[in-house]
């Protein structure tokens, strides 16, 4: 596939963790695919289900998160600016064993 760039917003505007007012406390930055409740995993580099005990979906920072979706885009997407993909704060339910999307699944279309 063609190197592709990616403007730093490609996946939503750059945001930090402990300046956003959210209803729970996120335990990091996730990759979200659109209208849908799978999240991209750090180990395996494809998109799993928020209720997989696979899933490892927490990135340390925006920077880790986006660079795993660049890549994810540059394996996946022959037009970049298609991609579907969102960078967002997520928690993790050590009772339930699962990553939690604390804005719910965002849709692609308003």
């Amino acid at each position: 596939m063609p190197d592709q760039h990616l403007p730093a917003d490609a996946f939503g505007d750059r945001f930090d963790l402990d300046r956003l007012p959210l209803p729970r406390r996120p335990a990091g930055y996730a990759v979200q695919m659109l209208d849908t409740d799978r999240l991209l995993d750090r180990r395996s580099g494809e998109f799993l289900e928020v209720r997989s005990t696979a899933l490892d979906g927490l990135f340390d920072s925006f920077d880790a998160a986006h660079a795993g979706a660049a890549r994810w885009v540059a394996r996946h997407c022959a037009d970049a600016a298609e991609h579907r993909l969102a960078i967002v704060p997520a928690g993790y339910d050590p009772v339930l064993e699962r990553h939690v999307l604390i804005y719910g699944v965002l849709c692609g279309q308003p």
